[in-house]
């Protein structure tokens, strides 16, 4: 299952981090983020993707982040 979420992270240094916490909530996922997109898309794959935590965890630390349908 691919999970794809719209953000405003703005930079690299950001992502890195996201992507690291969001592993430890979600291990053994392929999380990639496109910040080239206009949407600064954040990509999760894995077999359940848990979509709140996703967006709560981004919350937190301060980013929007919505599911893309």
């Amino acid at each position: 299952m691919v999970e794809v979420f719209k953000t405003n992270v703005p930079h690299i240094i950001a992502a890195d981090k996201l992507s690291s916490e969001l592993l430890t909530h979600i291990p053994n996922s392929r999380i990639s983020f496109d910040l080239e997109d206009c949407d600064r898309i954040l990509r999760i794959e894995n077999t359940h993707v848990n979509s709140l935590l996703v967006v709560s965890t981004l919350h937190k630390r301060g980013f929007s982040c919505e599911v893309l349908e």
